[in-house]
């Protein structure tokens, strides 16, 4: 048993040694297609969101401003929000990026993604620095745990000095307001296990107006480069 054991590990020593390449290869198109398109902002949330309902159609209305501001969309490229927010991008001949990815329970990617901006990632970490590298800010739609992933991952490297800062937008009081509270309450004030400052790192709108104003007040003081 313990023989078998031992070469089944040294297997697996093996093949994670080769998927470095790969890695390498997803790395290396990622960057050289993204650093291409040009300043892009970041849409996130559910990908279970349908079509009538409310926060759809605010990811389109969103994505749409943000294009006429000369932006370009980067999305999951999966279906629900990041359908909308590529379908608003799409709709004015914006550049509608996809960073898509094969998973179980999301068979399709949509089809506002422009095809020559669509990259197939396999793993989830790679993806990630693509989203937080070229962004010049994060909207950050209801969502679930991956939503919630994307955007604790930008505060903390925001926190950490590890990226430069850029804006995080919650869209949705009624949804966010929970999780700021418990931020608030449980973390800053019980627990101190963050600072004050980092409640500032994101801020919440309710409008496309109120994401666009937060955008374009950031980009009065800081250039459009990539964030690491």
């Amino acid at each position: 048993m313990s023989d078998r054991r031992n070469k089944k590990w040294n297997e697996t020593k093996t093949n994670d040694s080769w998927s470095i390449f790969k890695i390498m290869g997803e790395f290396v198109e990622g960057y050289e297609k993204l650093s291409a398109i040009g300043p892009c902002i970041s849409i996130f949330g559910s990908a279970r969101t349908k079509p009538n309902h409310k926060y759809y159609k605010l990811a389109e209305d969103i994505s749409e401003a943000i294009v006429e501001r000369g932006y370009g969309v980067i999305t999951g490229g999966g279906p629900g929000i990041m359908e909308a927010a590529n379908k608003g991008a799409n709709r004015i001949k914006g550049k509608s990026v996809g960073l898509c990815i094969n998973l179980p329970f999301e068979d399709t990617n949509n089809k506002y993604i422009d095809k020559d901006k669509q990259l197939n990632f396999d793993y989830f970490f790679v993806r990630k620095v693509m989203f937080v590298k070229y962004a010049q800010g994060f909207v950050v739609m209801p969502g679930g745990f991956g939503t919630l992933d994307e955007l604790f991952e930008a505060i903390t490297l925001i926190q950490t000095y590890k990226a430069e800062k850029f804006p995080i937008i919650l869209v949705g009081s009624e949804f966010w307001n929970g999780i700021v509270n418990w931020l608030k309450e449980t973390l800053l004030n019980e627990n101190n296990t963050i600072s004050d400052s980092d409640l500032s790192l994101f801020q919440i709108a309710d409008t496309k107006e109120e994401v666009i104003d937060i955008l374009e007040e950031f980009h009065k003081n800081y250039s459009f480069t990539p964030n690491f």
